[in-house]
């Protein structure tokens, strides 16, 4: 474990390096339930399944054990089929403490599961990625975390290599081998635009969220949280997919949102990027992650970019239909390695321009949408305001591209930002204020792994 933080960020002094290295660890000190992390304890009294992977690549820094344990709390309840699920709930948190609670899944027991332990959507197959950063890290804390390592990384592999073929095999719903959500939940951008023109088709009965009710405007403000019109389609969908037993057969045909997410399709690649490596240390089959690997990114070009726009875009696979909105989540296959160049200088020329506005132009990391759209809502979750999830995946596509000087610019002002605003869920676009769950334990690991500055290997 460090005991100070590590030699500043080259535009950050000091002083303020180690306050943001401090007040991270006191976030994921406090977010820390035993053997799982909470997003916050504030809103999100469970462990989520993409915010354990941003979690433990920062988790490494300070204790290397969490990170792991963090990682096979997550895949202890891993589903037979391979599908690892959006959310575990901890036994202990009463169903009203958060909705939808594991009352409303129905989930059957499985495995050593008990019934109702998890939802069965999923979210961003981030793990395997994050797997490889902690391992990576392992040796600097020591033999002892080295050994544990490769431990945890051969218990791990098969798993993660499960969930891939789930995704690969089970969420083709086009046909063309990119994975389908089937609710924007699954997409970690929850209310996204990049879904507005497939929820449309969603009818949408307000009136049944008095049978439900939303815990989460009992401790946020209604302004930053999704309107009762999407949960209205929200819990539609999850008792539309529950209800068919969380089958994915004919998923096309029976489900009312199914949808290729640029964001999503790009994780997996890289995931299997990351598997590549994995594979070298517990003696798996590299070159296959690697066939897979460019065959997600081969096929995110052909059937995600929208040449008339240079952008990539969500695809409805119900109606072929590209979203016409312009959304963070199509910045995200820059972080894969093999991305041809062009599309690479496509994606820096969007996030440069006045839609999106890397810190040269405002000062602040990348927003969630669109900052010139007339819809834009600066404070409404994923419809305007920054997080810095998606604004680290730029920037690791950043510097896998050769980007180094916009990669230097976008980290600056994320640590800028934390260090003004705090360890907030997100960030208000124009003003850099935080919104939404304070202490969130994401932003925190991040920021570590952000002060850390180091370079990223080419896969």
């Amino acid at each position: 474990m460090y005991a100070k933080a590590p030699a500043p960020h080259s535009a950050m002094n000091s002083e303020m390096s180690a306050e943001i290295w401090k007040s991270a660890a006191r976030v994921l000190e406090m977010n820390w339930s035993g053997d799982h992390m909470v997003p916050s304890r504030l809103l999100y009294p469970h462990q989520w399944s993409w915010d354990t992977a941003f979690i433990a690549v920062g988790l490494a820094y300070l204790n290397p054990s969490r990170a792991w344990r963090d990682l096979r709390s997550l895949f202890e309840a891993q589903w037979p089929d391979g599908r690892v699920p959006h959310i575990v709930f901890d036994p202990s948190t009463a169903e009203d403490d958060y909705f939808p609670g594991p009352g409303f899944w129905r989930v059957p027991p499985y495995g050593k599961r008990p019934a109702h332990g998890s939802t069965g959507l999923v979210q961003p197959p981030m793990h395997a990625i994050a797997a490889w950063e902690v391992y990576r890290h392992a040796a600097a804390h020591g033999a002892a975390a080295a050994l544990e390592a490769r431990t945890e990384l051969a218990w791990l592999y098969p798993r993660l290599v499960a969930e891939q073929e789930y995704l690969a095999r089970r969420r083709d719903a086009g046909g063309a081998g990119l994975a389908s959500i089937v609710h924007p939940w699954e997409s970690g951008l929850d209310n996204s635009p990049a879904w507005d023109a497939a929820m449309a088709a969603v009818p949408v009965d307000t009136s049944m969220l008095e049978r439900f009710h939303r815990r989460d405007l009992e401790v946020a403000d209604a302004a930053h949280r999704p309107t009762d019109e999407d949960y209205a389609r929200f819990v539609r969908l999850a008792l539309s997919y529950r209800d068919s037993g969380y089958s994915d057969a004919d998923l096309a045909a029976r489900q009312e949102f199914v949808v290729e997410c640029p964001n999503f399709n790009a994780i997996l690649g890289a995931a299997e990027l990351a598997l590549a490596r994995i594979a070298g240390v517990v003696d798996g089959d590299v070159d296959a992650h690697r066939r897979r690997a460019q065959r997600i990114t081969d096929t995110i070009v052909d059937r995600l970019y929208d040449p008339s726009t240079r952008t990539f875009r969500a695809r409805d696979v119900r109606t072929g239909a590209l979203s016409p909105a312009r959304c963070v989540s199509g910045l995200m296959p820059l972080i894969l390695p093999g991305l041809p160049a062009e599309y690479a200088a496509a994606i820096m020329a969007e996030a440069e321009s006045a839609r999106f506005g890397l810190p040269r132009r405002t000062g602040l990391p990348v927003p969630s949408y669109d900052r010139t759209a007339p819809d834009v809502d600066t404070l409404r979750y994923w419809r305007g305001p920054v997080w810095l999830n998606v604004n680290w995946l730029v920037r690791l596509g950043m510097l896998r591209h050769g980007y180094h000087r916009q990669a230097e610019e976008l980290s600056t002002a994320m640590l800028r930002l934390v260090h003004r605003a705090g360890m907030f869920e997100y960030f208000h676009p124009n003003t850099g204020e935080g919104i939404g769950a304070p202490s969130f334990s994401w932003t925190a690991a991040l920021s570590l792994d952000l002060l850390a500055n180091r370079s990223v290997p080419t896969p």
